[in-house]
């Protein structure tokens, strides 16, 4: 038997002791409704977990995972597969000393086992001067990010959607196309011995795809996000990435230097989410920042960018729909980090808070900034020479203090002259700032979910077209 047969046997095997009735006899795919806890199923686990307990206190983590996929390369299904997977971590904590055990075995010997070795390595754990104390009962918001379209998908569902790419690069002869599908469903749950419990339950299909020309010198990336399977359209995933992998063919050079650039929505992602990654208080009042205010202290109250520009988390928005806590089960409701280019607030820990008299923020897994009404081709429209960019790749950071990131341009690099694309370019190497381009702002684009940003997470973020963007030298890469 193997061990993903054992992992499942001994989830039923708690299920079952917890009155839950499972489905014998039937495939994986059409289990998948049970491999998620419910949110009885969560609290028994939890109640369990604290029954057994000797600690000062403990905090029980669980998620569960239902993920289908489908994956295709050189014109052909190359893999499809689902997983299913579960993770309980328990923490003990004994004053400021604390240890975490994590298992995927949600057996009451395993959640037993779990608790008896988190509290022996907590008490051999050396003291944490940021302990913080368990939280008691919250309140959390409603979010409704659950869809059984999404829940509902077939392994025959991703490959109709997958198909329209083989088809279209089988069609034209000379494209080769390569992309991957996976749609899924999670519930995570967080509870501890102060009362404290919290569950949210999500779906999610995500698509991206890389159409290639057969001669090497085009490719074509485009991708679509949803929590609901029929608000994302592979047929237009499809079709855009073709699109660009046919025109970006045999790519001309031309100098590099500042030049007007408009950033399709997942290109502007790339650069935006870092300006959340650096939005932390204590780096800021430690001096490590680049929202360090000139004497000391931090920037919050000044104008960092241009006044059209406002950046926001917030679980209900539907573009969103994000887990409304975070891991310490902090309440994440909607929060408001840069409004009409003025810096609102940055992420205060509850450790941080707490030594600054501040209110603690949580941290947020969602982000947003909201844009115009123009689509990408009507920013084109309005250039009269710029770049076109389709999307980053690679960033890596050059100094930290200006938030000044390095990276690559990549499957999709246009001239636009006259308000039109006039000819493919070959890749760029830039150096830019997020807070540099944010600065430097002609026009806002449409908002949508984006699909591949390194760093993962809910994001929502405009098309935009700036001046001065820099490009420092040539790439060979497509």
């Amino acid at each position: 038997m193997s061990r993903n047969d054992n992992v499942m046997r001994s989830r039923r095997a708690f299920l079952e002791d917890a009155g839950i009735a499972i489905r014998r006899g039937l495939p994986l795919e059409q289990e998948a409704s049970g491999a998620l806890v419910t949110r009885e199923q969560a609290q028994a686990i939890v109640e369990k977990a604290v029954s057994l307990s000797g600690a000062d206190e403990i905090q029980v983590s669980i998620d569960t995972a239902y993920n289908g996929n489908v994956r295709f390369a050189a014109n052909q299904v190359s893999t499809s597969g689902a997983t299913a997977d579960a993770t309980l971590a328990v923490q003990s904590s004994f004053g400021p000393k604390h240890a975490v055990v994590t298992t995927n075995d949600l057996s009451e010997e395993s959640i037993a086992r779990a608790v008896r070795q988190s509290e022996v390595m907590a008490r051999l754990a050396p003291d944490d001067p940021e302990a913080m104390p368990g939280l008691g009962p919250q309140q959390y918001q409603q979010v409704n990010a659950f869809f059984e379209s999404t829940a509902q998908l077939t392994p025959g569902d991703r490959a109709r959607g997958a198909l329209s790419a083989l088809e279209l690069a089988r069609s034209a002869g000379d494209l080769q196309c390569a992309g991957y599908l996976v749609t899924g469903m999670s519930a995570n749950a967080v509870g501890n011995n102060k009362g404290l419990f919290g569950y949210h339950r999500s779906t999610s299909a995500n698509y991206t795809l890389t159409v290639r020309t057969a001669d090497g010198t085009g490719s074509g990336w485009a991708g679509g996000d949803n929590r609901d399977w029929t608000r994302l359209d592979p047929r237009a995933v499809a079709e855009r990435a073709t699109e660009k992998a046919r025109t970006s063919r045999n790519p001309q050079a031309i100098e590099p230097g500042r030049y007007t650039v408009i950033l399709e929505p997942q290109a502007v992602a790339d650069l935006v989410q870092l300006v959340a990654f650096y939005a932390d208080a204590r780096s800021a009042d430690e001096g490590r920042s680049p929202f360090v205010k000139e004497g000391g202290g931090n920037r919050i109250g000044e104008r960092i960018v241009d006044e059209r520009v406002s950046l926001i988390s917030d679980p209900t928005d539907p573009m969103l729909l994000s887990q409304p806590y975070d891991f310490e089960g902090m309440p994440l409701g909607r929060q408001v980090w840069i409004r009409d280019g003025v810096l609102e607030q940055l992420v205060y820990s509850r450790f941080w808070a707490n030594r600054q008299g501040k209110q603690p923020t949580g941290n947020p897994t969602s982000l947003r900034m909201n844009g115009g009404t123009a689509t990408v081709d009507e920013l084109v429209r309005g250039t009269e020479r710029g770049v076109l960019v389709t999307r980053l790749w690679y960033l890596r950071e050059v100094d930290p203090r200006t938030l000044l990131y390095t990276g690559l341009t990549r499957d999709g690099t246009f001239l636009v002259e006259g308000g039109r694309i006039t000819r493919p370019l070959r890749n760029f190497r830039f150096n830019e700032s997020p807070l540099f381009m944010l600065n430097n702002i002609e026009e806002m684009g449409r908002a949508e979910r984006v699909a591949g940003t390194e760093a993962g997470g809910d994001v929502v973020m405009p098309s935009l077209r700036v001046r001065d963007f820099t490009f420092t030298s040539l790439s060979e890469a497509v």
